[in-house]
């Protein structure tokens, strides 16, 4: 450890200890000047000008409190915490299953209980939404992303003389070099390119665009259809009403694989199981992960019809695609432990009850605001506002994208300002989401909407957020943004 940055450790080997952590000796500063050093330093430098670096600590599942003492409601996540953070429901399960547990920790090449119950669970609770999933197979591994290679390569396996996967426009899938490539955002691929071959790109929410692309390539080149039912990353984008379902019906006509990407939408955030079927479509593969895990640990799942399941991982080539970790028991039990809660307390009912009313809270607070905010969108518990410009004046391509995404991270930090924490939406980047827990109390709900209520009143209007930023912290700002030039991509804001 560099000599004087931390003195408050007791340890003189140079080495941080778990005890220092667990007993916050070692947290706040000296934290985030080590976790910058050593890891990412170029977003946590960022992320540390506007006050947003943390660490933070739980007060609450819902709520948590900065090294000053500062408590916010935790609307951010990125959806992947559906019971906010360290939720009793899975502490006090793990000590259970730390104390009682006697299944092997990584049953690679034998069965094992926890990952046999949740598939099993995960399959019914499927075929209950689509019958027609009622034999499907589960294969896990560690994170959306995985999910999504997962799917590519069970699709190919499946069509193997077929060479495109068509994604939309906005869409987001991972960022391993599978999900990248049907990723359409410059900021993400250039650095990488050659991706792989035979993405191609649709217009979201288009079904005449999808079957004249169809059509041109020829249907049997096409391998798959990814598709978000509604795009987090792309801003809360909801499709028009048939659009799934004729996707459904058009990739069925040629017998393309159809994957419905439910990592965030997935087990209850917009209000349903699966989006996906709610909006009429019967994919033949789904992905899961962010609920998951419980926001306790990391676990994705790559849900597939048993056919193509079996064309991929049949017979002697079983061993085709694997994962290490994918199907650990503990992993498992968390997440079925998380199923059994968002289904013993039906929360995404609830998530489609309290989101309607969150929604109806913001259309209310954009009429009133309307120089602030843009649009207002959501579905259950993944709601979205869109900002206006801070700068309304015509600008180059460059700096109107700069623009852009200045205004929803200013907007961002004026929101933690006024006690809320929220996200980003970098293909949509004028766009911050709330994604907040869908077990989160109603009173605090109510709450973390009378404080966005409160964010608008002080910024009513879109050049409020840039004038309310301290000139020294819009100097440093422009100064690093100038330093890290990158190429940014075009913007629908």
């Amino acid at each position: 450890m560099t000599v004087g940055l931390n003195k408050e450790l007791e340890s003189n080997t140079g080495f941080i200890r778990t005890s220092d952590v667990l007993s916050e000796h070692f947290a706040g500063a000296a934290a985030r000047r080590l976790d910058q050093q050593h890891g990412n330093e170029e977003l946590l430098y960022g992320l540390d000008l506007l006050g947003l670096a943390g660490p933070f600590s739980r007060v609450t599942p819902w709520e948590l409190e900065d090294e000053h003492g500062v408590q916010r409601i935790n609307a951010s996540g990125y959806a992947a915490t559906p019971f906010g953070e360290m939720p009793p429901v899975l502490t006090d399960f793990l000590q259970e299953f730390l104390t009682k547990n006697r299944a092997m920790s990584l049953p690679q090449q034998s069965s094992g209980p926890w990952r046999a119950a949740l598939q099993t669970n995960l399959v019914r609770l499927l075929a209950r939404e689509l019958p027609s999933h009622a034999d499907s197979q589960v294969f896990f591994c560690s994170s959306g992303t995985e999910a999504i290679e997962g799917a590519l390569k069970f699709a190919k396996a499946w069509r193997p003389k077929a060479k495109f996967q068509i994604s939309f426009s906005s869409g987001y899938h991972g960022k391993t070099l599978g999900s990248l490539s049907l990723t359409p955002n410059p900021e993400y691929q250039d650095v990488f390119r050659p991706l792989v071959p035979g993405a191609l790109t649709s217009p979201y929410g288009d079904l005449g665009a999808l079957t004249s692309l169809i059509r041109r390539v020829g249907p049997d080149n096409v391998v798959c259809v990814v598709v978000e039912p509604i795009q987090g990353e792309g801003g809360v984008n909801i499709p028009p009403p048939g659009f799934l379902s004729g996707l459904g019906e058009l990739c069925r006509r040629y017998g393309i694989v159809v994957i419905a990407d439910e990592i965030q939408t997935g087990l209850g955030r917009t209000g349903h199981w699966f989006e996906s079927a709610a909006q009429g479509l019967d994919a033949d593969i789904v992905t899961l992960a962010k609920p998951l895990g419980g926001g306790m640990t990391a676990v994705g799942a790559t849900i597939v019809r048993h056919t193509i399941y079996k064309k991929m991982l049949g017979g002697l080539s079983s061993k085709r695609h694997s994962n290490t970790f994918g199907g650990g028991a503990m992993a498992m039990a968390v997440g079925l432990k998380s199923l059994e809660y968002l289904m013993e307390n039906d929360l995404p009912a609830r998530s489609l009850r309290l989101g309607a009313e969150g929604l109806a809270r913001l259309k209310t607070i954009q009429a009133q605001h309307p120089r602030l905010l843009e649009d207002v969108r959501g579905q259950g518990m993944l709601l979205a506002m869109q900002f206006k410009p801070m700068l309304g004046l015509p600008l180059p391509d460059v700096l109107k994208e700069l623009v852009f995404e200045a205004t929803a991270i200013l907007a961002l930090r004026e929101l933690h300002i006024s006690g809320v924490m929220g996200n980003l939406s970098l293909s949509s980047k004028r766009t911050v989401r709330l994604t907040p827990a869908l077990d989160m109390p109603e009173d605090v709900f109510k709450t973390m909407m009378n404080r966005v209520a409160d964010f608008a009143a002080r910024n009513p209007a879109a050049r409020n957020i840039l004038t309310n930023t301290p000139p020294a912290m819009t100097a440093k700002l422009a100064q690093f943004a100038a330093s890290k030039p990158k190429k940014r991509t075009p913007s629908d804001g």
